[in-house]
Protein backbone atom coordinates (compact mmCIF):
# COMPACT_ATOMS: atom_id res chain seq x y z
CA UNK A 1 0.00 0.00 0.00
CA UNK A 2 1.08 3.50 -0.45
CA UNK A 3 2.19 5.69 2.22
CA UNK A 4 1.92 9.83 2.38
CA UNK A 5 4.77 10.97 4.87
CA UNK A 6 4.43 14.57 5.82
CA UNK A 7 6.92 16.69 7.81
CA UNK A 8 7.41 19.72 9.06
CA UNK A 9 10.38 21.35 9.87
CA UNK A 10 11.86 23.40 12.83
CA UNK A 11 12.19 26.91 12.07
CA UNK A 12 15.55 28.24 10.50
CA UNK A 13 16.78 24.29 10.31
CA UNK A 14 18.81 25.25 6.52
CA UNK A 15 22.07 24.65 7.50
CA UNK A 16 21.02 20.91 9.72
CA UNK A 17 19.21 19.76 6.61
CA UNK A 18 21.80 20.61 4.44
CA UNK A 19 24.19 19.16 6.29
CA UNK A 20 21.72 15.65 6.81
CA UNK A 21 20.65 15.88 2.88
CA UNK A 22 23.28 13.31 1.40
CA UNK A 23 21.90 10.49 4.13
CA UNK A 24 18.60 12.09 3.56
CA UNK A 25 18.51 11.29 -0.41
CA UNK A 26 20.77 8.21 -0.04
CA UNK A 27 17.46 6.85 1.74
CA UNK A 28 15.23 7.63 -1.05
CA UNK A 29 17.23 6.31 -3.78
CA UNK A 30 17.07 2.76 -2.12
CA UNK A 31 13.11 3.40 -1.80
CA UNK A 32 13.55 4.44 -5.37
CA UNK A 33 15.73 1.75 -6.93
CA UNK A 34 13.49 -1.04 -5.17
CA UNK A 35 10.43 0.65 -7.13
CA UNK A 36 8.67 1.73 -4.34
CA UNK A 37 8.94 5.68 -4.20
CA UNK A 38 6.11 7.32 -5.90
CA UNK A 39 7.71 10.94 -5.17
CA UNK A 40 9.62 12.53 -2.80
CA UNK A 41 10.42 16.42 -2.45
CA UNK A 42 10.57 19.54 0.35
CA UNK A 43 8.22 22.58 0.62
CA UNK A 44 9.90 25.55 -0.19
CA UNK A 45 9.70 28.34 2.28
CA UNK A 46 8.45 31.08 -0.28
CA UNK A 47 6.88 30.84 -3.80
CA UNK A 48 10.26 29.75 -5.43
CA UNK A 49 11.71 25.89 -6.75
CA UNK A 50 14.81 27.55 -5.02
CA UNK A 51 14.31 29.24 -2.26
CA UNK A 52 17.95 30.03 -1.55
CA UNK A 53 18.19 30.88 2.62
CA UNK A 54 14.33 31.15 3.06
CA UNK A 55 15.14 27.32 2.57
CA UNK A 56 12.31 24.94 3.39
CA UNK A 57 9.41 24.70 5.87
CA UNK A 58 8.81 20.40 5.37
CA UNK A 59 9.29 17.25 3.05
CA UNK A 60 6.41 15.17 1.03
CA UNK A 61 7.12 11.47 0.66
CA UNK A 62 4.69 9.03 -1.07
CA UNK A 63 5.94 5.87 -1.06
CA UNK A 64 5.03 1.91 -0.99
CA UNK A 65 5.61 0.16 2.54
CA UNK A 66 3.92 -3.42 3.59
CA UNK A 67 2.10 -1.51 6.45
CA UNK A 68 1.50 1.26 8.21
CA UNK A 69 3.86 0.01 10.40
CA UNK A 70 6.20 -0.07 8.31
CA UNK A 71 6.21 3.19 6.88
CA UNK A 72 6.55 4.85 10.42
CA UNK A 73 9.48 2.53 11.42
CA UNK A 74 11.04 4.12 7.52
CA UNK A 75 10.01 7.74 8.49
CA UNK A 76 11.37 7.67 12.15
CA UNK A 77 14.54 6.59 10.98
CA UNK A 78 14.85 9.94 8.56
CA UNK A 79 18.27 11.16 9.13
CA UNK A 80 16.46 14.39 9.48
CA UNK A 81 14.62 13.48 12.68
CA UNK A 82 17.95 12.66 13.73
CA UNK A 83 19.77 16.10 12.44
CA UNK A 84 17.19 17.79 14.53
CA UNK A 85 15.41 19.30 10.92
CA UNK A 86 11.94 17.76 11.11
CA UNK A 87 9.69 19.01 14.28
CA UNK A 88 6.61 17.10 12.89
CA UNK A 89 5.89 13.45 11.19
CA UNK A 90 2.69 12.43 9.87
CA UNK A 91 2.75 9.22 7.99
CA UNK A 92 -0.64 7.94 6.57
CA UNK A 93 -2.36 5.71 4.25
CA UNK A 94 -2.26 7.15 0.82
CA UNK A 95 -4.53 6.17 -1.93
CA UNK A 96 -3.08 7.14 -5.99
CA UNK A 97 -6.62 8.49 -8.20
CA UNK A 98 -5.13 10.46 -10.63
CA UNK A 99 -2.96 10.40 -12.92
Amino acid sequence: MLYAIIATDIENTLSKRLQARPEHLARLELLKNEGRLILAGPHPAIDSNDPGNEGFTGSLVVAEFETLYDAQAWADEDPYIKGGVYDNVIVKPFKKVLP
